[in-house]
């Protein structure tokens, strides 16, 4: 962990302890720190804005009533994750999981640098991401997309760190192979557009 991370986490600890004796405020703060990546995150399960919503809510609902009861085992960014990842999963339940096209989901949730470059990038990327199990989507974004270790998203998932590498391998290797012929098929597509 860096200095930045350990900062961050000793911000989150003060928030959830001040949660824990009821202040508001503190809630409304780590609401704002964590949804941007929460949806991130949670985007690898469903597309659907409104299920990322719900999801979003019932963590920090949970999160506001546990509050005290963090012992601190992990990083409060670690806690979090899991929770919502249990959420996640809960609502998939109950909703399924019925994908919505890339062009539905605000912008917020898929920032940018170059509008046009960095969306054919992302479109490239989400179609390769689509192809891999929920489960490796998940370990995908947990361990590049937020940079968590091995040992958190072991945490967060819920199971061995063994079970965590294997699917962050099988993950890599169905992307190297899906990927260029992705890459391909967008180069064929422009070099037949007038």
């Amino acid at each position: 962990m860096n200095d930045a991370d350990i900062t961050a986490d000793a911000t989150d600890r003060m928030l959830l302890q001040r949660m824990s004796a009821g202040d508001r405020a503190a809630l409304a703060t780590l609401y704002r720190n964590y949804h941007g990546r929460l949806c991130r995150f949670l985007s690898r399960l469903t597309r659907r804005a409104d299920v990322i919503e719900e999801v979003i809510n019932d963590c920090f609902w949970i999160a506001w009533q546990k509050a005290g009861d963090f012992r601190g085992d992990s990083r409060v960014s670690t806690w979090i994750m899991g929770i919502a990842y249990r959420c996640g999963l809960k609502a998939l339940r109950q909703h399924g999981d019925e994908p919505v096209e890339d062009s539905h989901i605000p912008e917020e949730r898929t920032p940018a640098i170059d509008p046009e470059e960095d969306r054919e990038l992302r479109d490239w990327l989400s179609k390769g991401l689509q192809r891999l199990s929920t489960d490796q989507r998940v370990v995908i974004e947990l361990v590049y997309g937020e940079g968590h270790t091995l040992d958190d998203v072991a945490t967060i998932m819920q199971c061995p760190v063994g079970t965590i590498k294997a699917r962050l391998f099988h993950a890599r290797v169905k992307l190297r192979n899906v990927l260029p012929a992705l890459a391909e098929g967008t180069v064929t597509f422009k070099e037949q557009a007038p």
